[in-house]
C-alpha cells in the first residue's frame, strides 16, 4: 500500500428539499384548506476516525463527496424524506485544515471519534405552515436551505510514542526492524527510508509503538534532501529516540545538526524527552566506544547509550528507558457504540470499501 499523508477533497451537504403547496380536494369536504408538507432536511456531511487506516491514498483516487438532497414536500402533509448523510472515514491522527493551508478545524485524535463538518440545509415549509385566520388558502411555500460546500485539507500525522530520528544510514530502520515485526526497507545508501514506518515493541509487558521516519541533514528546512516534511509525523510522540552512527568521525556534530533541524521546524520539539542511542558500536573497539560516548555527554543532557540494533546489544536497555517516558495506554473506546446522536447513518464512504 503506497503511503499518502496529505489529501485535498471537496464536501457538499445536501440541499434542503422545497416545502410543497397542497390544497386538500374531496368530495364532501368544501373547505379542505392548504395540505403541502415540509421538504426533508438534507444530509449532513461526517468524519470518523478509524484504526484501521494508516494512509490517504484513497483519496487521491476520490476527491468530492457530497450528502444527499432532502426530498420536496408532498401533498396530504406529507414531509420528504431527509437526505442521506456521508461518512468519511480518516486515520486515527488525521488533520482537517481549512483551505488556506493554516486553520485546523479539527483533529482526529481518537477511535470512533466523529465530527460534523458540514451540515444539511433545512427543508422549506409546506403552504400548511402559513394558513392564519385571515390567509385561510396561502399559495406559497419556501424553498430549501442550501447546503454547505468547501474544501479542506486532509493531513496524517502518525500518532505514535516513540519517534526515531537521525541522519541518513544512522540505523533507524534497522532499530525498528530488530525490536519489532516491522520490515522497512534497509539499504547501504543514504535515503532509504521514503516513507514513515510504524512498529509495535514489548518492554517489560508495556506496548510502545515506533516511528521511523527518513533521515534528515542539514538544511532539511529549506527542502535540502527530502526536507523535513516528515517531521509533523513524531510532533505527537511521547519521546525521541536519536540514533547517531558510530562510525562517524563527529558524532557530536552530527547529534547539534539534528537538534538545530528539530528546532527551526517547529521550537517546541526540542523540549520533549529524548534519549541519545550510539549505534553501530560493533564495529569499534571499546576504547573508541568510551570516547564518543564521551563526546555525546557533552553536548548532550540526555541519556546516552552505546548499542547495536544488529547484533541487538544494549538494546533492550535502551528500550526499557524510553518506555519510562511513555504514559500508559488508556482504554480505547468502543467504536461500536453510536457515536452520532443528530441523524442515524445511512451511507459511509471508506477507502475500504
Amino acid at each position: 500500500m503506497k503511503f499518502l499523508d496529505q489529501a485535498k477533497i471537496y464536501l457538499k451537504s445536501g440541499d434542503g428539499g422545497r416545502g410543497c403547496v397542497s390544497f386538500r380536494r374531496e368530495k364532501y369536504i368544501e373547505f379542505g384548506g392548504p395540505n403541502g408538507g415540509d421538504g426533508g432536511k438534507g444530509g449532513s456531511v461526517y468524519f470518523v476516525a478509524v484504526e484501521n487506516l494508516n494512509t490517504l491514498i484513497d483519496f487521491r483516487y476520490q476527491q468530492h463527496f457530497k450528502a444527499g438532497n432532502g426530498q420536496h414536500g408532498m401533498g396530504s402533509e406529507m414531509s420528504g424524506a431527509k437526505g442521506e448523510d456521508m461518512i468519511i472515514k480518516v486515520p486515527v491522527g488525521t488533520e482537517i485544515v481549512a483551505d488556506d493551508g493554516v486553520t485546523v478545524i479539527a483533529d482526529m485524535l481518537e477511535a470512533g471519534q466523529t465530527f460534523m463538518i458540514a451540515k444539511g440545509g433545512d427543508g422549506g415549509r409546506g403552504n400548511v405552515r402559513f394558513k392564519t385566520s385571515t390567509n385561510q388558502a396561502p399559495r406559497y411555500a419556501e424553498p430549501g436551505w442550501p447546503g454547505v460546500e468547501m474544501w479542506v485539507w486532509l493531513r496524517l500525522k502518525i500518532i505514535a510514542d516513540v519517534g526515531l530520528i537521525g541522519l541518513p544510514n544512522a540505523g533507524k530502520s534497522t532499530f525498528l526492524s530488530a525490536v519489532t515485526k516491522a520490515r522497512p526497507k534497509i539499504a547501504d545508501y543514504p535515503f532509504t527510508t521514503l516513507h514513515p514506518n510504524l512498529g509495535v515493541a514489548w518492554v517489560d509487558s508495556k506496548e510502545i509503538v515506533i516511528a521511523d521516519i527518513p533521515g534528515l541533514i542539514e538544511g532539511a528546512h529549506d527542502g535540502v534532501g527530502l526536507g523535513d516534511r516528515f517531521l509533523k509525523h513524531v510532533e505527537r510522540c511521547s519521546v525521541f529516540l536519536h540514533l547517531i552512527d558510530a562510525t562517524s568521525e563527529n558524532v557530536a556534530k552530527e547529534y547539534k545538526t539534528i537538534r538545530k533541524e528539530l528546532e527551526l521546524y517547529e521550537r517546541n520539539l526540542i523540549n520533549k524527552p529524548e534519549v541519545v542511542a550510539l549505534n553501530k558500536i560493533d564495529s569499534l573497539t571499546k576504547e573508541e566506544i568510551d570516547k564518543k560516548v564521551k563526546s555525546l555527554k557533552r553536548v548532550t543532557k540526555s541519556p546516552v547509550y552505546a548499542i547495536s540494533a544488529i547484533a541487538n546489544t544494549n538494546t533492550l536497555d535502551c528500550l526499557r528507558k524510553i518506555s519510562s517516558f511513555v504514559p500508559l495506554k488508556n482504554k480505547k473506546q468502543d467504536i461500536d457504540t453510536p457515536i452520532i446522536e443528530e441523524a442515524p447513518i445511512k451511507k459511509a464512504w471508506s477507502p475500504l470499501d
